[in-house]
């Protein structure tokens, strides 16, 4: 009796052992899956930000936007018509999917705003509007300011609007608390703010994006404001 109750502790221990390492093994797998789906989807990203960067358009003074997917025409069925393509002048793009004003909103590296803004006016720029926020509605406020500062100081001297999330259906909890920190932070910074909360947009079916529409409404709202500033 006693050689049957080890023994079936000791089958009861090893199908333990065996269940724990083939759920480990599992586990592995999912995470090197995600992984690889995580550095496709960068180098994608990656792509889309060279290839909407080097689509200028406009003439006139320099304008350079700095945002995320919406500036860089994520999912519309021609990106160099993101809503940038609605400003007036000679308009230059740096959007980089995921990205955001904080350093941890996107997973891709160092592509947050402060971090690509010296690359982005390096051939100068009349104007900088900065578009996003809406990848920062899972960052922290502190990770939101200690971005800000850093990229309002590497465009110090520059003409700058800043320009708030929309309220994206998909994020829309998690908007108001980074639009009124924004506001705040460009109003100490002395940086026009545009809040864009009240926008009604059309949104493609991620309820994330805008649609052709929506990018074009969001991009008439950004111009108006930049030609309502006070000389």
């Amino acid at each position: 009796m006693r050689v049957s109750v080890r023994r079936a502790a000791f089958v009861v221990v090893i199908v333990c052992l065996l269940a724990g390492l083939l759920t480990g093994v599992r586990t592995w797998h999912a995470r090197a899956a995600a992984d690889a789906i995580g550095r496709a989807r960068c180098h994608d990203f990656a792509a889309a930000h060279a290839a909407r960067t080097a689509a200028v358009s406009g003439t006139g003074r320099r304008v350079v936007v700095i945002g995320d997917s919406w500036s860089a025409g994520l999912g519309l069925a021609d990106p160099d018509r993101s809503w940038p393509a609605r400003l007036p002048g000679r308009v230059y793009v740096d959007g980089f999917s995921g990205s955001g004003f904080s350093a941890y909103a996107s997973p891709c590296g160092p592509v947050a705003y402060f971090q690509r803004a010296h690359r982005a006016v390096q051939g100068g720029a009349d104007l900088v509007v900065v578009e996003g926020g809406l990848n920062d509605v899972d960052q922290s406020s502190a990770a939101i300011t200690d971005g800000f500062h850093q990229l309002i100081a590497a465009l110090r001297g520059r003409d700058v609007v800043v320009v708030g999330p929309p309220m994206a259906p998909s994020r829309a909890a998690g908007v108001p608390r980074v639009d009124r920190l924004l506001a705040a932070l460009s109003k100490d910074a002395a940086v026009p703010y545009l809040s864009t909360v009240d926008l009604r947009l059309g949104y493609q079916p991620d309820r994330l994006h805008p649609t052709q529409a929506g990018a074009d409404a969001f991009g008439d709202a950004v111009a108006a404001f930049v030609a309502g500033r006070p000389a």
